[in-house]
C-alpha cells in the first residue's frame, strides 16, 4: 500500500490513520504494541508522527494486513528485518516508484 502524506515534520494521528484507510485505535493499538513506533506527545497527549514512524507504520500495515502474520510473527519478522540491508518490502516500493517516473517520462514524450 502507497501511502500519500504531504512533506511535514510531523503527523496527527487522524491524518495517518485516514492515510492507511485504518481507525486511529489501531494506530494507538500498535504503538502500544510495537516498540519501533515512537510518535511524540505534547502536553494534551496528542500524537505527532514523524516520517521514520509512518515508515515504520508502513512495514507493520504490510506485515499484518496485507502478508496476514500475527501481531508476534510481524515483531519476530520486524526484528529479523533489521540485520537485512534492504528488505523485499522496501525493494518492491523503490522499483514501483521507479515504474511511475518511467510512466511519467513516457507520457510527456
Amino acid at each position: 500500500m502507497a501511502v500519500e502524506l504531504p512533506k511535514k515534520l510531523y503527523y496527527g494521528i487522524g491524518e495517518v490513520a485516514e492515510a492507511f484507510e485504518v481507525n486511529t485505535s489501531l494506530i494507538r493499538f500498535w504503538e502500544k504494541e510495537f516498540d519501533i513506533l515512537k510518535p511524540k506527545k505534547n502536553a494534551k497527549g496528542n500524537r505527532k508522527f514523524t516520517p521514520e514512524d509512518i515508515k515504520n507504520l508502513e512495514k507493520i500495515y504490510h506485515l499484518v494486513k496485507e502478508r496476514g502474520f500475527t501481531l508476534e510473527g510481524a515483531k519476530i519478522q520486524l526484528k529479523a528485518e533489521k540485520s537485512k540491508p534492504l528488505n523485499n518490502y522496501e525493494m518492491i516500493k523503490r522499483l514501483n516508484h521507479i515504474k511511475e517516473q518511467l510512466i511519467q517520462i513516457k507520457n510527456q514524450l
